[in-house]
């Protein structure tokens, strides 16, 4: 179960216990768990803008915006505007904890009509923790927080298709440089990262009217391992495969309607307590590479539990002159692998330069902490804004 707002920790064998622990805390939370995937820093894995978020956390191939760098990459070489930035906030497990949020920073600039830079930084703040020493007594308090900071090249390949691949600097501080007495001395884990994304858009003609089609990849987080030990132990990051369509239909020509949906896979290897046994260090010495290969076919229940580790969301999204939106989704995930199972619902206005979005989560799961997690974010087209204050 989540800990309540002071957590209680005896820093007695290395950091596995505790990712553990924040792995359950964010992203493993059931009533009836069998074998879920747990990753470090799963804090990568939280979708960052309210958009996305008010969409069931659908993203890989909708409509470009400047929350792309998290979703596609790619599809910042279709933006029509120069330039754009969007700040996000999100209010992390509300129903649990007050102190427990993440921020996100991201933008694009144009090169010319085929290339774009861009750029996001993220960070998450775990609030205030209570460390514990060997004999249970409070110790030291800690406020563990996580950042990521990314770059991005993006190019079209054609009028159709675009390509993009970014890189990513990880720093977790779990205990910031606090050791208690008779512990095991811990450390800022820090981890290098890849992402390479695809996005393809066509125009498709119905009933006399052009929609468009677009189709979405993105592989992220495929880099090193992290330790908060020396490197006595390492942990997997959450490298993630994600697939989606998107539909967009103009119903005349100041009402639109999107339908998106995507499909993701973690691409890290499944705990397997046969090959614990055989060999306590297997996971530890497991190269990341060799682990996203081994992550399609190691599931220990066969191939019915490497189905259970995908996670499908859909999303709907409607439009009034490209001005005032309404959104809403779904995001299921097995029971037996996390439990996460919630509808979502948002809106969103935009005016000139600029566009706010909120996004909010109704969970279906029973006792689940994502329930009325909240989202929020302010775009900017920097471009327009340009041409205002001439």
């Amino acid at each position: 179960m989540y800990p309540q707002k002071k957590y209680k920790f005896r820093m007695k064998k290395n950091f596995l216990a505790l990712s553990v622990l924040l792995s359950l805390s964010l992203s493993i939370y059931a009533q009836d768990l069998n074998n879920p995937i747990m990753t470090a820093v799963p804090s990568l894995s939280i979708a960052p803008d309210a958009r996305a978020g008010a969409m069931g956390d659908v993203g890989v191939a909708t409509t470009p915006d400047a929350n792309s760098q998290y979703w596609n990459p790619a599809k910042y070489a279709f933006m029509d505007s120069e330039a754009g930035l969007s700040l996000s906030y999100t209010p992390w497990l509300r129903q649990l904890v007050t102190d427990i949020d993440l921020a996100y920073l991201s933008g694009y600039y144009k090169l010319d009509q085929r290339q774009a830079v861009s750029a996001s930084l993220r960070y998450f703040s775990l609030g205030d923790i209570t460390l514990m020493n060997e004999l249970g007594y409070p110790e030291a308090s800690a406020h563990p927080n996580e950042f990521a900071v990314d770059a991005a090249y993006s190019r079209l390949f054609s009028d159709k298709f675009s390509g993009s691949v970014a890189f990513r600097l990880i720093y977790s501080d779990l205990n910031n440089g606090i050791n208690l007495s008779g512990g095991t001395e811990m450390y800022p884990g820090i981890a290098f990262a890849a992402d390479v994304s695809a996005f393809y858009k066509t125009p498709i003609t119905l009933q006399n009217t052009d929609g468009n089609l677009s189709l979405g990849l993105n592989i992220s987080n495929i880099g090193s391992k992290i330790s908060y030990d020396n490197y006595e132990t390492s942990n997997f990051i959450p490298t993630n495969m994600r697939l989606g369509a998107s539909f967009d239909y103009p119903l005349d020509n100041f009402n639109k309607i999107s339908v998106s949906a995507d499909v993701n896979k973690l691409l890290v290897p499944t705990t397997s307590s046969a090959k614990l046994l055989a060999n306590p260090n297997y996971y530890n010495d497991l190269s990341p590479v060799a682990g996203i290969f081994q992550s399609f076919s190691d599931a220990p229940g066969g191939m019915s539990e490497e189905l259970r580790e995908i996670m499908w969301s859909i999303g709907a999204e409607y439009a009034y002159n490209n001005q005032f939106f309404v959104r809403g989704g779904y995001y299921n995930e097995d029971q037996y692998k996390g439990n996460r199972k919630y509808f979502t619902a948002g809106a969103g206005f935009k005016l000139n330069v600029f566009q706010l979005d909120v996004g909010y989560v109704i969970s279906t799961s029973q006792s689940n902490p994502l329930d009325q997690t909240l989202r929020f974010s302010l775009s900017f087209d920097l471009f327009g804004l340009k041409n205002l204050v001439k």
